[in-house]
């Protein structure tokens, strides 16, 4: 079994919250500031590199303007 970071559901998911972030025209500076967090931390998402757990996973959705539920 893969590690879900690599899982192809799971990057699937982060590209779909990248094209949301994109769609609002938010940079990944604009999109770190409003979950204040660094724009690292929306970077290494984006890349794979981090995981997100389920409650920043609700909190990155809300700070684009977006139900959860419209990713799942």
């Amino acid at each position: 079994m893969s590690k879900s970071i690599y899982d192809e559901e799971y990057r699937k998911l982060i590209d779909d919250l990248r094209a949301e972030r994109k769609a609002a025209g938010l940079t990944q500076q604009a999109l770190a500031d409003r979950l204040t967090k660094p724009q690292s931390f929306v970077a290494k998402v984006e890349g794979y590199e981090r995981r997100i757990d389920v409650i920043e996973f609700v909190h990155w959705c809300r700070a684009l303007g977006i139900e959860p539920a419209k990713l799942m």
